[in-house]
């Protein structure tokens, strides 16, 4: 039993090893661009459309005890966006499964409840080992500063690299955050 245990805990290593290799190797001047997310009702969401501008990234969920932070979001998009910035919400099941819902019907009570207008991306999985590649490459551009809960929010700059992260806790119109945007909004 032992010898295969020990076998056992010795292939999952090496799996372990091959696919942390592959992950590296978005490292190498990989951007957010080159990622995409499928849409809420179907087709494919590329940050490539966004290119140029900075973008916060947050994975959401409507029934987290965090989802007023949707307004504080909506917050963000109406304040920044001719001056181009994008939020992105990224609905996830990842926690506790607060979000039950798929397709048009996350969408529809992001508006209803909270008035939301800005992107939303299909239910995606955002907590490693089986998180969607935009939240691989985050993780290794940010190490220790991957989503623990709903409402982890990435800001991308301008250029396409992970300019900042900040936790659930920090709140959407948080200055720290707002100061973050603003000062990727600045460089050109």
């Amino acid at each position: 039993m032992t010898l295969l245990r020990r076998e056992a805990l010795t292939l999952l290593g090496a799996a372990m090893s091959a696919a942390a290799g592959s992950a590296h190797a978005l490292d190498a001047g990989t951007r957010a661009t080159a990622f995409a997310f499928d849409g809420p009702e179907g087709g494919a969401m590329p940050l490539s459309a966004y290119a140029g501008r900075p973008i916060l990234v947050v994975n959401t969920a409507t029934a987290c005890g965090y989802a007023g932070q949707l307004t504080g979001l909506q917050t963000l998009w109406t304040r920044f966006q001719e001056r181009a910035l994008t939020v992105i919400g990224v609905p996830s099941p990842d926690f506790g499964n607060q979000e039950p819902l798929d397709g048009a019907a996350i969408a529809e009570a992001a508006r209803k409840n909270h008035g939301v207008t800005f992107p939303l991306t299909a239910k995606t999985r955002v907590k490693m080992p089986g998180a969607h590649p935009f939240y691989q490459w985050a993780a290794l551009e940010k190490p220790g500063e991957t989503p623990r809960w709903n409402f982890h929010k990435y800001l991308v700059a301008r250029d396409g690299t992970l300019a900042a992260a900040f936790a659930t806790q920090v709140e959407p119109t948080d200055p720290r955050v707002i100061s973050a945007i603003a000062a990727a909004l600045d460089k050109a």
